[in-house]
């Protein structure tokens, strides 16, 4: 089995000559499209399809732009990642709808072995990342191989991803941990304690209601 089969089934593999090929050809596409944003966006986005990246509706990944192969990339409809964004995908990155990524987010798959001895050996493996629906993660955080994230979860900033994280709590620090729960009491704020100012709640309030999800209705389990 060549070593580029051996990746794709999850097996330890070695970076060899045609390994490196696939890289090269995306690394190619990857320079066109971080020069071709916001210059020509339709030809970009032609760019990413040819790099293999599997992407919905509404989805926007700034430059500069950094995957292995873009091939084992999946992301939902109404996508941003701000700039500086890194996606080593040896293997699946699978991500919802409704996600935001912070600049300078990297999301890794690879990885290599401990021992030193075996590590020498030029093995290496991929373990897949999955991030959930209306996930924001920010600015310089990093998800480690093997991770999922919930739906509904925010990860702080600087954030260091070792283990999973459950569906609607913040999560931040080195190694990320849980701080707490989000409740419907934080949906009146902005920022901390700062709250919405009369006209962007309005709106808020309107959107809500348009998809069902009024205070009242929610409230009372509607």
């Amino acid at each position: 089995m060549n070593n580029r089969k051996r990746r794709d089934k999850g097996l330890a593999y070695i970076t060899d000559a045609s390994v490196l090929a696939e890289q090269f050809k995306s690394r190619v596409l990857q320079k066109s499209y971080n020069r071709m944003l916001p210059f020509n966006v339709p030809k970009a986005y032609l760019l990413l399809r040819l790099m293999g990246v599997t992407f919905g509706k509404e989805t926007f990944i700034d430059t500069p732009f950094r995957c292995d192969y873009g091939k084992h990339i999946t992301v939902g409809e109404h996508f941003y990642a701000n700039s500086g964004c890194t996606m080593i995908d040896v293997t699946d990155i699978t991500i919802g709808d409704n996600v935001m990524l912070g600049t300078h987010v990297q999301i890794i798959t690879a990885g290599h072995p401990v021992h030193p001895d075996v590590r020498n050996a030029a093995y290496e493996y991929g373990v897949p990342v999955t991030i959930g629906d209306n996930v924001w993660i920010g600015a310089g955080a990093i998800v480690l191989p093997g991770v999922t994230i919930g739906s509904n979860a925010v990860i702080g900033a600087g954030a260091v991803v070792t283990k999973d994280v459950p569906e609607g709590v913040i999560a931040a620090g080195n190694p990320c941990k849980v701080i707490r729960a989000i409740t419907d009491e934080d949906k009146p704020f902005l920022f901390k304690d700062r709250r919405f100012d009369a006209e962007a709640w309005e709106r808020i309030e309107a959107i809500l209601a348009k998809n069902g999800k009024t205070e009242k209705e929610q409230k009372h389990g509607l």
